[in-house]
C-alpha cells in the first residue's frame, strides 16, 4: 500500500506541540537569535529611506534591459529589491553567526545528537552560504524570463497600456511562484544539512529532489509561519518606529517595547525552524516507507506437487506470474 504524505495541518500541529514541549530550550535558542531578530528589525526602516541611490541603480538596470518605465510591477519591484539587498548586507553577521548558532542549537535538540555542535554550524554555514547564491540565480532566471517575454511583446507590437498592465500582473504571480519555491527549497537544505557529510550545493540538490510532489505542503507550511514573522514587522513598524519619530512617548519606553517585539520575532524563528526540520524528517520518512512498500509488493510462493514438479511464483500486485 502507497503511503501518503503527512497532511500540513498535523506537521504544524507536531511542530507547536515540540515547541510548548521544549519551551525552556525554544526560549535559549530565542536568546541566541535576538541580536538578529533585533538587526533585522531595525534595518527595514533605516534602509527604506536610506536605500535610493540602489533604488537609482537597479531601476537604470531595468531601463537597460529594455523594460518600460510604465511597467508599475518592475518599478515596485527595484524599490523592494533596493531595500532587501541592503538589509541584508547589514545584516549578514548576524546571519552567519546568531541565527545559525540558533538553528543548529534548535536541530541538535530535535535529532538527539550527542554530536559536535560546531559540526553542524559549519554544514549549515556551508549551505547558508549555497543557499545566497542559489537565491541570487533564482532572481537572475525570472528576471532572464521576464526580460525574453517583454521583448517578444514588443516584437508583436503588443505595446499597449492594457498588455503592459497583464504583463506586470502575469509577471509579479510568477516571480511569487519562483521566490516561494526558491526559498522552501533553501530552507530544506539548510535544515537537511546537518545529516549530510559536509552541506552545501550536494544539500540544494538533495532537497530539490525531496521537495518532487511536496511543494504544496511545503508552502502550506511556511504561509502561517511567514505571516506572522511579517505581522510581527507590522507591529514594529507601528508600536516602535512610528513613535519614535512622533515623540509621543519616552525612549525608555520604546526601547524595551521593541526589545519585546525583537523576541517575539525570535521566538517566531524558532517556531519556523522546528516546522522545516520536522517536515524534512516527514519527506525522509515518507520516501523511507514508499520504498519498503514497493519492496513488500512481491513475495515469493513456492508450490511443490505430488509429481514432484517444482513451481515457484512470485506474487505481483496484479496476479501469479509462474516462473518455473
Amino acid at each position: 500500500m502507497k503511503k501518503t504524505m503527512e497532511e500540513p495541518s498535523k506537521i504544524m500541529r507536531r511542530s507547536i506541540h515540540t515547541f510548548l514541549k521544549h519551551y525552556d530550550r525554544a526560549t535559549t535558542a530565542a536568546a541566541l537569535v535576538l541580536p538578529f531578530s533585533a538587526a533585522l528589525l531595525l534595518s527595514q526602516p533605516f534602509f527604506s529611506s536610506s536605500s535610493s541611490s540602489l533604488h537609482a541603480k537597479l531601476n537604470m538596470l531595468f531601463r537597460g534591459a529594455g523594460f518600460s518605465s510604465s511597467l508599475d510591477f518592475f518599478n515596485i519591484l527595484s524599490l523592494k529589491l533596493s531595500q532587501t539587498l541592503s538589509s541584508s548586507l547589514f545584516t549578514l553577521p548576524f546571519s552567519i553567526t546568531f541565527l545559525l548558532f540558533s538553528k543548529a542549537y534548535i536541530i541538535k535538540l530535535l535529532s538527539n545528537s550527542h554530536g559536535d555542535s560546531s559540526l553542524y554550524y559549519f554544514r549549515l554555514l556551508r549551505t547558508y552560504i549555497c543557499n545566497s547564491f542559489f537565491l541570487l540565480s533564482a532572481n537572475a532566471s525570472a528576471f532572464a524570463l521576464f526580460f525574453v517575454a517583454f521583448n517578444l511583446i514588443e516584437s508583436f507590437g503588443l505595446s499597449s497600456r492594457n498588455f503592459y498592465t497583464l504583463f506586470s500582473l502575469s509577471s509579479a504571480i510568477i516571480y511569487s511562484i519562483i521566490l516561494a519555491n526558491a526559498f522552501v527549497i533553501s530552507n530544506l537544505a539548510l535544515v537537511s544539512s546537518t545529516s549530510s557529510s559536509s552541506g552545501g550545493y550536494t544539500t540544494i540538490l538533495k532537497a530539490c529532489l525531496l521537495i518532487q510532489g511536496r511543494t504544496s505542503t511545503a508552502l502550506a507550511l511556511s504561509l502561517p509561519t511567514n505571516l506572522c514573522l511579517a505581522g510581527v514587522e507590522a507591529l514594529f513598524q507601528y508600536r516602535v518606529v512610528s513613535s519614535y519619530y512622533k515623540g509621543d512617548r519616552g525612549i525608555t519606553s520604546i526601547a524595551l517595547e521593541g526589545a519585546f517585539i525583537a523576541y517575539l520575532y525570535a521566538l517566531f524563528l524558532v517556531l519556523d525552524t522546528i516546522v522545516n526540520y520536522l517536515f524534512y524528517q516527514s519527506c525522509v520518512k515518507n520516501d523511507e516507507d514508499q520504498r519498503i512498500s514497493r519492496e513488500d509488493e512481491y513475495s515469493i510462493k513456492i508450490q511443490i506437487s505430488e509429481t514432484e514438479n517444482t513451481k515457484i511464483c512470485i506474487k505481483g500486485p496484479k496476479s501469479f506470474q509462474e516462473i518455473l
